[in-house]
């Protein structure tokens, strides 16, 4: 019996990583190190055991899994923190990206292998696992400090610098052809793909999760959610990208909402139960013949990359302005490799062009890097500080002046009055754009749900090739009316300031605005034409006449709607923004200077200390740690009394040194029993 064989299979999985998660949790490691150790040695390729019969079941629920993790980093990385840590984390995240890409292609020369060896070694060790690093975070308790966020935001980055590696890859092994301007175009489609689910998604899921909250009770809520889950990577899927995109996309958009924490509480244990299937699945592809095999080469690419990735993450961070003791601290946490690097690993000993030692490789050094990963993090202070205390005195100094030259550039920006005043459309203009970008690229995939959700030539022939291009053409038309407006705007903004004190200023404004007009334009029209799909000519032109007919009707209504549409989006993030949670704390900013740690604990359903007050459990003078806010049932009290009374699923936040939270937060999790029992 098929069924018999597959519970079977998955309650074997469940328990070997369970032993092995445990084992490692008590030894200082990541249970991740567990999990993958789980699947080598329950998977079929195992030599000894086994004990997996349907491998293939189990891989199809590791999917399910890394939808479900990736959902949950998007929860915990919103749009806000991606403000909050700065436009320069996007420079430093691409700036790492390219110097670990060339430090792993002169190891690939050294090593005597190949061009296209090297290149796909360079895939495999340029992006880190968001995953992975997203789990070693939450154990070590770092994932509140900057430069756990840091870490966090680069890791998640790189996933966008995987897919633009995996398409240059493509092209390599004649997959997917084009080269460099294949590469750059999937760039501007992936971006156009976040905005365009995102702008939507922010303005239909905090309404739908609204509305289901008030009609549908909360297991109805719950198959809503996973409905909405599962199909956003669907969207991904059919868009050409990976599930996980969409999975983390929709939870970046439900951290946005009030909802945040019901998600979070409903989803926790399918994602901690399918996660896990998902790293013991990674260890089942593992060979452990090939794996002792590439043994040599795995300890010295793994040394490679823990020197490696931190060098360049931390010199990338360096340079776009972060503060080197959490340049280096990020560096250092951020080492592991994993998801991506199997998927780029396969892509090459799948099409032949590199051995099939390539994927041991990764494999294996995706499990040294992670066992090492939780020292690094746990430990990465006093590295940081033991590298600052022997930094040579003229580096010191040298990042000191080029910290302050950065600091006059931001303080001669924020002065810059045609900057100020023209940031917010430049923005605008650029989101716009990406906007109808994503429509227009992927109007075919929604033609194709279209058409098989209604079927066509039901009222007439072409009936829904021509209601589609109008519905198209109505839908980007209003970021269109707005795309122009910010730029006539910008255009009449540049001319004044240009000629600004010119004898012949009213005349020559008017000259250089109308010249920016018609570049402005060209480029419009340019950019509309690279986009536009290459079939069905005629269905374009209907699709023109209607864009000319609305806008000559409807041109005050799409400025409305635009507007409407911007404001909702606003207020959505800033409500957000007025959410006092855990990780929106006023308080968590940096204070190196006084030696602090913020660390949160979630209190176990039986543990000892619910039920008494902070004031009984003595964490001050035992510990010499504090409690500065509970957030409970998705809501904050910040700096609790004496007399506040804890309760099971608290999420307690202890301030104090590292040792002090730390202990804090054990004592806080002791389960011995004896409040079951009295139950």
């Amino acid at each position: 019996m098929h069924g018999i064989h597959f519970i079977q299979d998955l309650a074997v999985v469940l328990v070997v990583a369970g032993v092995l998660g445990w084992f490692c949790q008590r030894i200082g490691l990541s249970v991740v190190v567990g999990f993958l150790v789980a699947g080598i040695v329950a998977g079929p390729k195992s030599p000894a055991f086994a004990l997996v019969q349907d491998a293939a079941s189990i891989e199809t629920l590791a999917q399910v899994g890394l939808v479900f993790l990736m959902f949950a980093i998007g929860l915990g990385l919103s749009l806000r923190k991606m403000r909050r840590l700065g436009p320069g984390l996007m420079l430093a995240t691409f700036g790492g990206a390219i110097v670990m890409y060339y430090l792993s292609r002169l190891l690939g020369a050294a090593l005597g292998w190949s061009s296209t060896e090297g290149l796909f070694l360079a895939g495999m060790l340029m992006v880190s696992s968001s995953a992975i690093i997203g789990k070693i975070l939450h154990e070590t308790g770092t994932n509140h400090e900057r430069s756990g966020q840091l870490a966090m935001g680069i890791s998640v980055l790189e996933d966008v610098v995987a897919v633009v590696m995996l398409t240059l890859l493509n092209s390599i092994v004649k997959i997917d052809a084009g080269g460099g301007e294949q590469v750059g175009r999937t760039l501007f489609q992936l971006g156009a793909f976040v905005v365009l689910g995102g702008v939507l998604g922010l303005l239909l899921v905090p309404w739908l999760l609204k509305r289901m909250s008030i009609a549908a009770n909360e297991e109805l809520q719950t198959l809503g959610l996973a409905a909405l889950l599962f199909g956003m990577a669907v969207v991904a899927v059919q868009a050409g990208y990976s599930p996980a995109l969409g999975a983390f996309l929709l939870g970046t958009i439900i951290a946005e909402t009030s909802h945040r924490n019901q998600v979070e509480r409903t989803f926790e244990g399918m994602k901690n139960i399918f996660s896990a299937v998902f790293f013991v699945a990674i260890g089942m592809q593992i060979d452990a013949h090939e794996l002792w095999g590439a043994a040599g080469l795995i300890v010295g690419i793994a040394a490679f990359t823990l020197v490696a990735r931190p060098l360049a993450v931390t010199s990338a961070l360096a340079l776009s302005g972060t503060q080197l003791k959490d340049a280096l601290r990020t560096g250092l946490t951020g080492t592991p490799i994993g998801e991506f690097s199997f998927i780029i690993a396969q892509l090459g000993v799948t099409t032949a062009v590199v051995p099939p030692r390539f994927y041991p490789i990764a494999v294996g050094v995706c499990l040294l890097t992670t066992l090492v990963a939780p020292l690094l993090t746990r430990h990465s202070e006093e590295i940081a500080d033991a590298m600052l205390r022997r930094q040579p005195r003229w580096l010191a100094d040298w990042a000191g002046a080029y910290l302050g030259w950065l600091d006059g550039l931001q303080q001669r920006r924020s002065r810059n009055l045609l900057w100020q005043l023209s940031r917010k459309r430049l923005i605008q203009v650029g989101v716009g754009m990406l906007f109808v970008t994503g429509v227009v690229v992927f109007s075919g995939q929604f033609f194709s749900m279209a058409e098989t959700w209604i079927g066509r030539d039901r009222l007439f022939p072409h009936d829904l090739e021509l209601f589609f291009g109008a519905t198209l053409v109505l839908l980007i038309l209003a970021p269109l009316v707005a795309i122009w407006g910010n730029i006539s705007a910008m255009a009449m903004l540049y001319a004044e300031f240009s000629t600004k004190g010119h004898p012949h200023a009213q005349r020559l404004r008017t000259l250089v605005e109308t010249v920016l007009k018609i570049i402005a334009g060209g480029g419009m029209f340019v950019w509309l034409a690279a986009i536009q799909p290459a079939e069905g000519q005629w269905v374009l032109l209907f699709s023109a006449v209607v864009a000319g007919v609305a806008l000559l009707v409807l041109r005050r209504k799409l400025i409305y709607w635009h507007s409407e549409m911007e404001v909702e989006l606003i207020s959505v993030i800033e409500t957000g923004d007025k959410k006092m949670t855990a990780t929106t704390a006023p308080w968590l900013q940096p204070h190196g200077e006084w030696n602090l740690h913020m660390i949160d604990c979630t209190l176990p359903d039986i543990a000892d200390c619910q039920g008494k007050k902070i004031s009984e459990l003595g964490l001050r003078s035992r510990f010499g740690c504090s409690v500065v806010g509970i957030e409970r049932q998705g809501f904050m009290i910040p700096l609790p009394p004496p007399e506040a009374v804890l309760f099971p699923r608290d999420k307690v936040l202890l301030l104090g040194t590292s040792e002090q939270v730390t202990a804090g937060k054990a004592f806080l999790g002791v389960v011995s029993g004896a409040s079951g029992s009295d139950s």
